[in-house]
């Protein structure tokens, strides 16, 4: 147990894919857990002992997100941190050394330093932001079955046809409007929503789909970011044989979206036109070259979100 009431208590998280390492300041307790649902039970179970003023944890890609959700839902304080911002400080107090041990106490040394703000995290809310997305889906499906029964159909028919196009365009906006009430409530979401929705061509479907499927979003790397929805090209070498890289898992719901979106941006977006152009000039197949947008398009957004800054073409360029 904590018996000074006086110590401001940090603890630092680091994340890997087996293990959590976790240090607590300026206690000097370490241990660690394993990261599965066990070991994020015992983790929290130990630490709520000490009644933490803040807990950080870096932001890694989905590793450190189930214990993320575990200190929200048991009302524990948790800061999830950009990795750079870590490595920059580690830099600023000369910290070279690297264990998992010295990780996490740099991590928790960040985290007294630097008061981070609470992150706001909201487990209920991401999830109903994917379904309402999901809905969202199904609803424009049905509307456009039903716009092509309209050149199919008699005139006759196309009365009730419309009387339906009717309220499933009104069920479209009852869930935009939640989507867009859901945001409303979270000053995070509202600046990300802002960042990526000044791109010209990403509209609020990709800007729902990247808040609710991708909250790592500017928390991570670059590389990692294309990896995550699909666009990397993964090579496919053996011996002398060296065949065409292509892409491969990622979550297909953002791509989908962004897929849709980058078939407008590169008619309106003067940075994805001129990299589609020069491509399909260069002889690759006009898939390739817009799945290559695909991934100039995510690293962009990775890195305004990640920067804090809204969309520059200028600065798009060089990306």
């Amino acid at each position: 147990m904590n018996t000074n009431a006086n110590q401001s208590i940090t603890v630092g998280f680091d994340t890997g894919k087996t293990l959590l390492d976790i240090y607590i300041r300026p206690l000097d307790i370490y241990f660690s857990v394993t990261n599965d649902d066990d070991g994020i039970k015992k983790a929290i179970k130990e630490i709520k002992t000490h009644r933490p003023e803040r807990i950080v944890i870096e932001a890694t890609g989905r590793l450190e997100f189930a214990f993320a959700v575990a200190c929200k839902k048991a009302n524990l304080p948790i800061s999830i941190i950009n990795p750079a911002h870590i490595k920059k400080f580690a830099g600023a107090i000369g910290r070279l050394a690297k264990t998992d041990k010295l990780d996490a106490q740099l991590i928790a040394h960040y985290g007294e330093a630097i008061q981070p703000a609470e992150s706001e995290l909201r487990p209920d809310t991401m999830q109903l932001m994917s379904d309402l997305l999901s809905r969202r889906k199904q609803l424009i499906s049905m509307q456009t079955m039903e716009k092509n029964r309209l050149t199919i159909l008699p005139k006759t028919l196309h009365k009730s046809v419309n009387a339906l196009l009717k309220i499933l365009m009104r069920e479209i906006e009852k869930v935009d409007t939640l989507m867009n009430g859901i945001i409303e409530d979270c000053p995070e979401y509202q600046a990300k929503n802002a960042i990526i929705q000044s791109m010209p061509g990403v509209g609020k479907v990709v800007a729902f789909s990247l808040l609710s499927n991708m909250p790592e979003l500017g928390y991570i790397t670059n590389k990692q970011a294309s990896s995550l929805i699909g666009v990397a090209p993964i090579n496919r070498e053996s011996g002398t044989y060296q065949g065409q890289r292509k892409i491969k898992g990622g979550r297909h719901q953002i791509r989908t979206v962004m897929f849709m979106a980058m078939m407008s941006a590169m008619q309106c977006n003067p940075v994805f036109k001129s990299t589609y152009q020069r491509l399909v000039e260069q002889g690759k197949p006009k898939k390739v070259a817009i799945i290559a947008c695909l991934r100039k398009m995510i690293i962009i957004l990775n890195s305004m979100v990640r920067d804090g800054v809204m969309w520059d073409e200028n600065m798009a360029k060089i990306q």
